[in-house]
């Protein structure tokens, strides 16, 4: 393996992790940034390039279509903006295994509320950021030194 691929792994396994730490991020339908709101992402260390948010029909994310988030880690040791595509989950499994009390915060009536939409987003490209750039780097940065070298591990363009 490459070093730049091993890199763009391990970034991205840094990347589920602080997500999976942390599952808030900002979606936007790409047709309108306006649309961008935070949302809670299921996760499921198995699904293989998917991710899944629970709305209400009624919000503008039900009419799916290309999709963009944006994602901070609440330690601000990982940043990313991803690309991907919403979609209407069908699978009942897939629903039971991913509600939650606070799921049902938010949809009082539970599974069989009308309005509950669960959605799917199927990942595409992303970028990924760490600012995990050491002692040495910090201090160059202090001192107003060029750094542009020592960060570019720190970034990685790739497919999730």
């Amino acid at each position: 393996m490459s070093d730049d691929r091993q890199r763009d792994e391990e970034l991205k396994q840094q990347f589920w992790e602080s997500l999976a730490d942390s599952p808030y991020l900002f979606l936007q339908l790409d047709c309108d940034p306006h649309t961008a709101v935070p949302m809670t992402a299921a996760l499921d260390e198995n699904a293989n390039g998917s991710i899944w948010f629970f709305t209400g029909r009624d919000h503008v994310f039900a009419q799916g279509g290309p999709a963009t988030a944006t994602f901070a880690g609440k330690d601000h040791g990982v940043f990313a903006r991803f690309k991907g595509t919403l979609s209407y989950e069908t699978s009942h499994e897939r629903l039971d295994q991913e509600w939650s009390n606070f799921v049902d915060a938010y949809f009082p009536r539970g599974k069989d509320d009308p309005n509950l939409l669960m959605l799917r987003m199927d990942l595409a490209d992303a970028e990924i950021w760490t600012t995990d750039i050491g002692l040495t780097t910090t201090v160059k940065m202090a001192l107003g030194d060029d750094v542009r070298e020592e960060t570019r591990d720190q970034h990685a363009e790739t497919a999730l």
